[in-house]
């Protein structure tokens, strides 16, 4: 009996496990990993703007400020109660949960508005990063 003979196999199916596990985290489109365009972004944020600005509240509340700020907390807009009582800071983690689904993050909001693609929200994200400081 040789004992190499079925080592071989299993050092290979070890090797081909391994590097799907590699191929999988190098594909995850999560937040952590996009990195955001801030030019894409500018272009997108043209259609938060039908209720978003950055400098002044509208349908929605300015965006001057919003990476790291509470939510609920602009001055002057009336947020529902449960987006003002949630606790949720703006980080960027946050904030693309909330870009993919605010209805699912804070059920009794007045957003409405969700954005599927992973690059599209870490887009958006750099813009306001980057522009709305």
């Amino acid at each position: 009996m040789n004992v190499w003979s079925n080592s071989a196999p299993m050092r290979s199916t070890r090797s081909l496990a391994l590097t799907a596990v590699a191929i999988a985290l190098l594909c995850t489109n999560g937040p952590a990993n996009a990195t955001g365009n801030v030019a894409h972004g500018q272009a997108l944020y043209k259609g938060c703007a039908d209720c978003h600005s950055i400098n002044e509240n509208g349908v929605g509340p300015m965006h001057k400020g919003v990476v790291g700020r509470k939510a609920g907390s602009v001055a002057g807009y009336d947020y529902s109660p449960d987006l003002k009582n949630s606790g949720i800071v703006w980080t960027e983690e946050n904030l693309d949960k909330w870009l993919t689904g605010p209805q699912a993050m804070v059920p009794e909001t007045k957003m409405f508005f969700d954005v599927p693609d992973a690059q599209d929200r870490a887009d958006i994200i750099a813009y306001l990063k980057e522009k709305a400081r």
